[in-house]
C-alpha cells in the first residue's frame, strides 16, 4: 500500500465539499439538494464511480465549477468520493441538505483552506483516510480575539 497527499486545486476564495457516497445517482441528488437550497448558487459536483465504468461522473450549472470538480475527482481518484465546488454561497449553505441525500455516508470538510487529501492505493483501488485542512492552531483565543469573532459573526449575518 501507498501513501499519498492530493492537494485539492482551487482558487483561494473558492469553498468545497468532499465527502463520500455510494451510488451512481449521487450526483443527481446533490445537483438537487444544492439548487432548492441556495438560488442562484453556481456550482460543480464530481463522483468517482467505483465499479463497473469507473467513471468521474459529474453536473452543475457553471463551467469553471463543473470543470474544477472534474479535475480534482480524478486527482483524488477515490472510489465512492464526491467533490462540489460553489461560488456565491457557503458550505454552511447546503452541507444538511447534502447530508440528508440518501447516498451520502461522510464529509471529509467543507472548506476554503488549502487541503491536501490523504490518500492510501493498492492496485488498481484508492480511498480517502482522511484531510489535511488549513493550518494548524497557533495559540489560544483571547478575550479580544473573542469579540472580534463575534463582531466578524453579527457583520456578515450569521449572528444578531
Amino acid at each position: 500500500m501507498d501513501l499519498k497527499i492530493v492537494q485539492v486545486e482551487k482558487p483561494a476564495e473558492i469553498n468545497f465539499i468532499l465527502g463520500q457516497s455510494h451510488f451512481i445517482k449521487t450526483v443527481e441528488d446533490i445537483y438537487e439538494a444544492i439548487i432548492q437550497s441556495v438560488p442562484g448558487v453556481r456550482f460543480g459536483v464530481a463522483f468517482c464511480e467505483a465499479s463497473q465504468d469507473c467513471l468521474v461522473r459529474w453536473t452543475g450549472n457553471d463551467e469553471e465549477m463543473i470543470e474544477m470538480a472534474r479535475k480534482n475527482a480524478q486527482n483524488i481518484g477515490s472510489g465512492h468520493s464526491f467533490i462540489v465546488f460553489l461560488d456565491g454561497a457557503f458550505p454552511i449553505n447546503i452541507l444538511n441538505a447534502i447530508k440528508m441525500v440518501p447516498e451520502v455516508c461522510h464529509i471529509f470538510c467543507a472548506t476554503a483552506n488549502e487541503t491536501g487529501v490523504v490518500i492510501a492505493e493498492l492496485d488498481d483501488s484508492r480511498a480517502i483516510l482522511g484531510v489535511m485542512d488549513g493550518k494548524k492552531p497557533k495559540g489560544i483565543e483571547t478575550s479580544e480575539d473573542i469579540k472580534i469573532r463575534k463582531e466578524f459573526l453579527r457583520k456578515i449575518g450569521y449572528k444578531q
